[in-house]
């Protein structure tokens, strides 16, 4: 009865959680739209305007059928508010129609072209746009996270368990140093020293090659090696801080010390039961610090000229092209919202105060 009620709870928990992401979700879609309505609006038909009047104009057969230009203006105009009226552009972008109809769009994925951004096969399909960036993020940000997190963990562990010994000192001064620095600034040093200094990585992320060429995978990882090896080592120092204080805290419970007197080693008590303790907060960190790394992935690979999403969106920005700001917006707020869920569903895994809650 009593693991039914837990699971009963549990299943309460998820089904709440899922639910405020989709409402968090809808409301960053609409504020996102609210935010650029109006450059989208005008610069939308600002490229219909253009693009019927060429269509028109470059047909010298309909060109020659009107003989003076009022007419031919006249019909011009005509064409174009007939093609704003089937995009629904003859209603203003606030209208509930508009709002309910992109808002719809973009929760399916549906972003629609881009103005000037084009993928790497050519594409102004603005999900190709993004579909092709994505992997790459997740690439350089993800493999980074899960080092600098095995690494913060194994030595935070090892210095909590020498607490006051020179190497926990080490690691207090670490993080504070590493952390005292702006990640894009100790970049710009990398890329000088290693790049132009040292000639022993390229100074830009992205590889000359195209994707399509075999040896683009080999080529990306090379050029990889300089921003991931420069976020691992400014990232492990506060990682480390974070787990050596948890660790400190548990290490002084009773039931520690029942297992010290127990005769359990050392190494098992650290590992074994301290770590797992440790685990839901841990895991929670890891899931935040993957999610908002995406958040600060503009800066970073904007720097390093990384081919993923941040130098995308900075490009976007930089020629405000609204359709993939907007996609970007709420691609960046998904996966946001999911490494969230899958840190509550995790933490409720190890935690079962959390099931029955």
């Amino acid at each position: 009865m009593i693991g039914w009620s837990a699971g009963m709870g549990f299943r309460r928990f998820l089904v709440r959680r899922a639910f405020n992401m989709a409402v968090i979700l809808s409301l960053t879609v609409l504020l996102t739209i609210a935010i650029l309505g109006p450059s989208a609006d005008a610069i939308l038909r600002r490229a219909v305007e253009q693009e019927t009047r060429a269509e028109i104009l470059q047909n010298k057969e309909l060109v020659g059928k009107f003989k003076d230009p009022g007419s031919l203006e006249g019909y011009v105009k005509s064409q174009i508010r007939g093609k704003m009226a089937s995009m629904g552009l003859d209603d203003p972008w606030y209208s509930p129609r508009r709002l309910w109809t992109i808002a719809v769009k973009v929760m399916a994925l549906d972003f629609g072209q881009s103005y000037y951004i084009r993928s790497y096969g050519g594409s102004s399909n603005v999900r190709d746009i993004i579909l092709e960036a994505l992997p790459r993020t997740i690439l350089l940000f993800g493999t980074a996270t899960l080092i600098v997190a095995a690494l913060g963990i194994l030595v935070g562990a090892a210095a909590a368990r020498r607490a006051g010994s020179p190497l926990d000192k080490a690691v207090l001064g670490y993080a504070v140093l590493s952390n005292s620095f702006p990640l894009w600034w100790i970049g710009m040093l990398a890329i000088f020293l290693f790049a132009y200094t040292l000639r022993i990585f390229p100074a830009r992320a992205t590889p000359a090659i195209p994707p399509t060429d075999p040896a683009y995978p080999l080529a990306l990882l090379y050029h990889m090696a300089l921003p991931l090896a420069t976020m691992v080592l400014m990232g492990f120092g506060g990682w480390a801080y974070v787990v050596r204080n948890l660790m400190i805290g548990i290490l002084q419970e009773d039931y520690i010390a029942v297992a010290k007197a127990k005769g359990v080693p050392e190494r098992k008590i650290l590992y074994g039961h301290a770590l797992r303790s440790a685990a839901p907060p841990i895991v929670t960190i890891v899931a935040l610090a993957l999610s908002s790394s995406f958040g600060g992935a503009m800066i970073t690979e904007a720097v390093f000229d990384w081919p993923g999403l941040g130098r995308l969106y900075w490009e976007a920005i930089s020629s405000l092209d609204v359709p993939v700001i907007l996609g970007l917006t709420y691609v960046s707020t998904l996966i946001f919202l999911l490494s969230v869920f899958i840190a509550d569903v995790l933490y409720g895994l190890f935690d079962p105060r959390v099931r029955v809650g």
